[in-house]
């Protein structure tokens, strides 16, 4: 027995645009480092324990004085600068892929923080924020007791 389907002029494009944002999904966003580019230039990783927000960024290329930190409210935001080199004069560039300019990254926090007993250390181009949680913001045991 024969379907009868109704005629749409536009089925087809639709399945090709899905199918066009489909494979750039998958050509771009699945590269770690290029999501992190759109992001805001720095790649972060997020994790809790029962104590602390800890923030891990990687930042090569920069220096300390260079990494500005702030907590506002749930939002942490880092911003920083890495200066370019000059050119070497009298030199002729093949491929010069070192410039970074700038970023700002924000991200919400998943816990409330105390933002004024955080630490940050930096050690071999990798930011370690770590952010105690308040204690309204840690787990409370409640034991149950029979009766």
């Amino acid at each position: 027995m024969a379907r009868l389907t109704r005629w749409e002029p536009f089925r087809m494009s639709r399945r090709m645009h899905d199918m066009l944002d489909r494979w750039m999904d998958s050509a771009f966003m699945d590269i770690p480092w290029f999501g992190a580019f759109f992001e805001g230039g720095v790649p972060i990783d997020v994790y809790q324990t029962d104590d602390a927000v800890v923030v891990k960024a990687t930042a090569p290329g920069l220096k300390p004085e260079d990494i500005h930190i702030s907590v506002t409210g749930d939002t942490l935001t880092l911003q920083g600068e890495v200066k370019e080199e000059r050119e070497e004069s009298g030199a002729q560039y093949h491929l010069r892929e070192r410039r970074m300019e700038s970023f700002s990254r924000s991200i919400v926090l998943p816990a409330s923080v105390d933002a004024d007993k955080a630490k940050a250390e930096f050690e071999n181009g990798i930011l370690t924020l770590t952010l105690p949680k308040l204690e309204e913001a840690k787990p409370k045991t409640i034991t149950v007791k029979a009766k």
